[in-house]
């Protein structure tokens, strides 16, 4: 029995009802529903053997991609606080369990609904059926190495590992990424998709994430259009800066000189923007 379940395997029909066909293999029997397909008594079917949340044993032709050997991601559609996380990995009647051993020491840090899992299934004595995390290797045999031409490129990608160095990643393109705790405002979870960018290529091919905006994304509104302002200005600086009249300001900018000069103090600060002459230049465009 251990054999059969999570795994893909041929049976005989053996009897039907009005809802399933049975099917048998090595003495044990699996219900398959008939609305999976047509078949007839003393068919051999292929499919993949599992015991639903009622503990029945079911065979379905709709074959899982994440089964015993294989590895795939499941999307977290829960959590038990003294069991695991659930997956869903396309079985219409039962979630498989990743186990809290398996998870972080933090709770803040397990996946959330939503978040992604690769797994693969795993049998325990007591044929029960258990989501079992990809390791390193997995990844690293799934991943392409990057390329220095990728640099500043906008990735997405599913955290599939958490250490004090850092935050490890695998990009929708299939590259693994590493985040430094300086390029991250806070440690994301286990499972979770972020969206970063390319800071630079290891030796190794792992790419250098950053998950913090770029210079002109992180500033205020006010900010970005005064940086607006001045990347169409001819030669990049305009005749205002934070000794500039309030209704000379209003009147160009639609804000408050104190909005103004918080601005500028934004920009200051990024040094992309320098005071001189009775004008406000633009020192450095953002990345």
């Amino acid at each position: 029995m251990k054999d059969l379940l999570a795994s893909v395997f041929s049976g005989l029909i053996i009897d039907e009802n009005e809802q399933n066909y049975f099917v048998q293999k090595g003495g044990v029997t699996f219900r398959l529903a008939k609305e999976e397909g047509e078949h007839h008594l003393g068919e051999a079917v292929e499919g993949f053997g599992y015991q639903n949340q009622k503990q029945e044993n079911v065979l379905t032709t709709n074959i899982p991609k994440t089964r015993k050997g294989h590895y795939a991601f499941g999307t977290v559609t829960g959590s038990r606080r003294d069991l695991g996380v659930f997956v869903d990995i396309g079985l219409k009647d039962k979630d498989m369990v990743v186990s809290l051993d398996e998870l972080p020491t933090m709770r803040e840090l397990w996946p959330k609904k939503g978040d992604r899992l690769m797994v693969s299934l795993r049998v325990d004595d007591k044929e029960r059926i258990w989501a079992s995390l990809a390791d390193e290797k997995i990844f690293k045999a799934l991943s392409k190495n990057g390329t220095e031409q990728m640099k500043n490129q906008d990735v997405t990608g599913t955290v599939y590992r958490l250490k004090l160095a850092g935050t490890y990643l695998l990009t929708d393109d299939f590259y693994i990424g590493f985040v430094h705790p300086s390029e991250r405002y806070q440690e994301p979870r286990l499972g979770e998709v972020v969206k970063g960018r390319v800071i630079g290529v290891r030796p190794d091919g792992v790419l250098n994430l950053s998950l913090k905006p770029r210079a002109h994304e992180a500033i205020s509104n006010d900010a970005a259009m005064v940086l607006t302002f001045l990347e169409r200005a001819p030669e990049n600086k305009i005749p205002f800066t934070d000794k500039s009249a309030p209704e000379e300001i209003l009147q160009t900018f639609g804000i408050s000189k104190g909005q103004f000069k918080r601005a500028l103090g934004t920009l200051m600060k990024q040094r992309l923007i320098e005071q001189k002459d009775g004008f406000t230049i633009l020192v450095k465009k953002p990345n």
